[in-house]
């Protein structure tokens, strides 16, 4: 294994898409773990939309990354050293917000300790960081905690073929609801059709998605779980039902926007149809985490749920690929493997 520690830092907060030169690539002297520390070798880094939040300086719900400082992120990895009771070495963990890097040093306290990865059989690794990591959670509470469903209720769930997507929408059918996805291609439509599940799903860069909608949700939507924003959002607002409610978990389509973003021209509609928009963050949930977990496992051994990850090999190609969250060409849950799986 490495004696360096590879990280990728921010240089400078990117205008637009991210650029070549906003962030570095360094070698750093390996991590040495202090009392109550462990050394953490990353396996999996979690590439996702908020990585493109925290580069940037908005007002958000934490403080952004300092200019120099390490990527944020979430990893899951194996434990090399340990200086800290309950974890030994060979552990599987989640270190917490471990970083675009080669290591990590966690601890089991602060706000985001390390938690141990237990062995469930059937299960690979990379599903810890998909349906039973934070992307699971997400779903899970803000589609049962805001969306509040109940059965034969229409469910629009939009980049539904991504991360959080796929998840929402096999839970909405679980609660016995009409399930409609929005994606971007022919082939991420079959996906969530064929095999996850959705009752329908409207490829948006080539159908009218307001019309579309009103084809594919006869009796108005009733939840928009929202990860797009932006025309989608305009698109749904327009064909919401009496006391909808819009999960707002994500805008990844203005997060590389370059100026001030105007807010959806059917505004309106939330009034007259007394909708509730609500956004949430699934750090405000972490109490609650073992409650998710005991479910998510039980319904992925039943085989209710199933989730796709799309693994892309080297740390040093993780800028490229989070490009891949903007342009639409990943299926799921987007990962670099970092190192060698044990």
């Amino acid at each position: 294994m490495r004696n360096s520690n590879r990280q990728w830092r921010l240089k400078r907060r990117p205008v637009g898409e991210i650029k070549a030169g906003d962030l570095e690539l360094i070698d750093a002297p390996k991590p040495v773990p202090g009392e109550g520390e462990i050394l953490v070798r990353n396996v999996y880094l979690s590439l996702d939309p908020t990585n493109r939040i925290w580069m940037s300086d908005m007002e958000q719900y934490m403080p952004p990354v300092a200019i120099g400082d390490v990527m944020r992120g979430g990893t899951l990895g194996i434990v090399e050293q340990s200086n800290a009771d309950g974890f030994a070495v060979g552990d599987i963990v989640i270190p917490g917000m471990g970083g675009w890097q080669d290591y990590t040093i966690g601890s089991a306290s602060g706000p985001f300790p390390a938690q141990k990865v237990p062995k469930i059989p059937g299960v690979p690794l990379a599903t810890f960081m998909s349906a039973l990591g934070f992307t699971g959670a997400t779903a899970y509470f803000g589609f049962l905690d805001l969306g509040l469903p109940k059965a034969g209720e229409t469910v629009v769930v939009s980049a539904a073929a991504g991360a959080v997507g796929q998840i929402v929408g096999q839970i909405a059918k679980i609660k016995g609801c009409r399930v409609v996805g929005l994606a971007g291609s022919d082939d991420k439509c079959r996906y969530v059709v064929k095999e996850l599940g959705f009752d329908a799903c409207i490829n948006y860069k080539k159908e009218d998605v307001a019309a579309a909608l009103k084809r594919e949700c006869p009796k108005g939507i009733d939840i928009d779980f929202e990860n797009a924003g932006g025309a989608i959002l305009d698109a749904v607002l327009a064909n919401i039902n009496l006391k909808a409610r819009i999960v707002l978990c994500g805008l990844i389509a203005q997060y590389n926007a370059s100026a001030p973003v105007p807010g959806p021209y059917n505004f309106a509609n939330i009034l007259m149809k007394r909708a509730r928009v609500e956004g949430f963050i699934i750090i405000d949930y972490m109490p609650r985490f073992a409650e998710f977990a005991m479910q998510m496992a039980q319904w992925l051994m039943e085989g209710k749920i199933k989730d796709r990850v799309d693994i892309n090999d080297g740390l040093e190609n993780a800028v490229t690929t989070l490009g891949k969250l903007f342009t639409g060409a990943n299926t799921g849950k987007l990962l670099v493997r970092v190192s060698p799986e044990p």
